[in-house]
């Protein structure tokens, strides 16, 4: 059994920068057209996801699965080409890698601590992995940024990705209540104008690392010696996760991950993460980030706390339920059809939604790369592991220490489903 995972394994956040950042976690004045927030594709009523198979960015409209894409000339003109995944205990100190296909993680490759999008523009100052993560949504067109020709951050970023953020930073910093705080709590913020984006980043690592820690779940207590914590299905499910279903294998230690990139031939769809020369719609996972052909296909192993609150599931939400993604690993030829998907309707563009499964030769590849091997499981032991599954739920996922403010200092309106 793993270690179990306390409160010393995760970074202690300043809460004064913690209560600022749950500000702009939920203001969208860190958009580029100022009409999305981080929340709107992290909500804490989605299990901090958005219920989606590929996320509705920027153009689109409510929260959930009820988002809309949009209408007229502001309607979204790409669906986001993966799945928005949970922000549980991402404030963990082993954490060294992040986003589906790695393309984050801590290296010193770049002399600023970071390997990442931003390579050597990246700014110094971040207090976590999770804080320099936070700054790349802003700055991506069809999540947060927008259009060059809609506003001034979208254009910046156009010209060089760390253009952008500087942009950004003044917006909240000329806000007067937001230059209050940040004087408050960061020390060497003296006058409002030292207020960067790194601040801004720290400040919303603080909130996110401390808000959604979770570490209370029936199986925390069952390792930590209540042997009545987990019913019998539990019990079996855990020993079938540890040893015949092979599960552990990858969903490893006290953040159910390895961290490393697998493959599994998940049905492929949307517009993939291509690269510029890439011809055709596809997602190659690491090997876009490695440029390696090992790399090809393969996607960081998903921590599962929570994993019950996050529906779907996969790097593309592929599938709507834990019993779907557990068979898919399991079975020969995985039972996956459309309309699983959870896609919002965008007459638009739904041209491209399956023109990667009209390539049969990129089907070939896709389906030549997949790490996992069939395993012989019956509908009781899907139903065992699924329990289990289910017993990594925190008990205290609901009174969580922030919350969701009532306002925002920018005065931009916030959408309050799921207000406590």
């Amino acid at each position: 059994m793993p270690i179990p995972l306390t409160a010393d394994d995760f970074i202690s956040f300043d809460p004064k920068q913690a209560a600022i950042g749950q500000l702009l976690f939920y203001d969208p004045i860190l958009s580029g057209n100022k009409n999305i927030a981080c929340a709107t594709c992290h909500h804490p009523k989605f299990g901090t996801g958005d219920g989606l198979s590929l996320g509705v960015g920027e153009g689109g409209f409510g929260l959930g699965p009820d988002r809309t894409t949009g209408t007229g000339s502001s309607r979204i003109r790409k669906r986001i080409p993966r799945n928005a995944p949970g922000l549980w205990n991402l404030g963990v100190k082993s954490i060294h890698t992040m986003f589906h296909d790695g393309r984050l993680s801590v290296s010193d490759r770049y002399e600023n601590g970071f390997d990442s999008p931003a390579e050597e523009w990246l700014p110094s100052g971040f207090n976590s992995l999770l804080a320099a993560q936070a700054i790349f949504p802003l700055v991506a067109q069809f999540e947060m940024a927008g259009n060059p020709s809609e506003n001034e951050v979208a254009g910046a970023v156009h010209d060089r990705i760390d253009a952008a953020w500087p942009i950004i930073a003044k917006r909240v910093r000329t806000i007067p209540a937001y230059g209050a705080v940040f004087i408050d709590a960061f020390q060497l913020v003296e006058t409002s104008d030292d207020v960067t984006i790194v601040e801004i980043a720290n400040a919303l690592a603080a909130f996110m690392g401390t808000e959604w820690q979770s570490f209370d779940a029936p199986y925390d207590a069952y390792i930590a010696g209540e042997t009545a914590a987990l019913n019998l299905t539990e019990k079996a499910g855990m020993n079938l996760f540890n040893g015949k279903g092979n599960c552990a294998s990858c969903h490893s230690g006290n953040l159910f991950s390895d961290q490393q990139f697998h493959a599994l031939a998940l049905p492929a769809f949307g517009p993939g993460r291509t690269r510029r020369f890439d011809p055709i719609p596809r997602d190659v996972g690491r090997m876009g980030k490695s440029d390696l052909q090992a790399d090809a296909y393969r996607f960081r192993t998903p921590m599962l706390r929570n994993v019950a609150l996050t529906a779907p599931y996969g790097h593309n939400g592929a599938y709507p339920t834990l019993e779907g993604i557990i068979r898919h690993h399991v079975e020969t030829v995985p039972q996956w059809s459309q309309d699983m998907l959870k896609l919002p309707k965008a007459p638009w563009i739904e041209h491209v939604d399956f023109a990667i499964q009209d390539n049969p030769r990129e089907t070939i590849r896709l389906m030549r790369h997949r790490d996992t091997s069939p395993v012989d499981l019956s509908t009781s032991e899907l139903d065992q592991l699924v329990a289990f599954l289910g017993s990594l739920t925190g008990t205290t996922i609901d009174t969580t220490p922030f919350g969701i403010p009532p306002s925002v200092p920018s005065g931009l309106p916030l959408d309050t489903l799921g207000k406590k």
